[in-house]
């Protein structure tokens, strides 16, 4: 990604609690069920590092997260980082009460380029990944909670 693009941002309706929706983006455990599974540790608190490794095909991914906001049931936002490759991201999950349950939007703000010549660091690559997070593995998780 480069940080002379626009904002990914991705939105999402729940028929669960924001309590129920604020656990699932917040809590290790169930983050584990829709988001990375090999997250060894999280704790929604600020300041909080972790790392972790994602393989794709034949690189590695060390992904850097630092907590530097957090409004319980409402935001939670943390710097994104690859261990070995240049760029810089922040990452917000912003929750919301609606009618019918609850709903999330999130904003990946890139302010320090990504290597454009790696496909896992484009825009596309991004925005897919969000989807398929948010739209899919999160949806379907919450689904399972009604």
């Amino acid at each position: 990604m480069n940080q002379e693009i626009k904002p990914v941002i991705v939105q999402q309706s729940f028929h669960v609690s924001i309590s129920q929706l604020w656990k699932a983006i917040s809590e290790l455990e169930q983050m584990k069920h829709w988001f990375f599974e090999n997250l060894e540790a999280f704790s929604a608190e600020v300041g909080f590092e972790t790392q972790f490794n994602v393989k794709s095909g034949e690189r590695n991914f060390m992904h850097l997260w630092k907590i530097s906001e957090v409004i319980p049931l409402e935001k939670l936002v943390y710097s994104w980082k690859y261990e070995g490759y240049e760029g810089e991201s922040f990452v917000s999950f912003e929750t919301f009460i609606t009618e019918g349950g609850s709903s999330i939007r999130v904003s990946h703000v890139v302010t320090h380029s990504f290597p454009q010549s790696i496909p896992e660091f484009t825009r596309e690559s991004c925005q897919s990944g969000w989807e398929y997070f948010i739209n899919n593995r999160l949806k379907n998780f919450m689904d399972d909670k009604i």
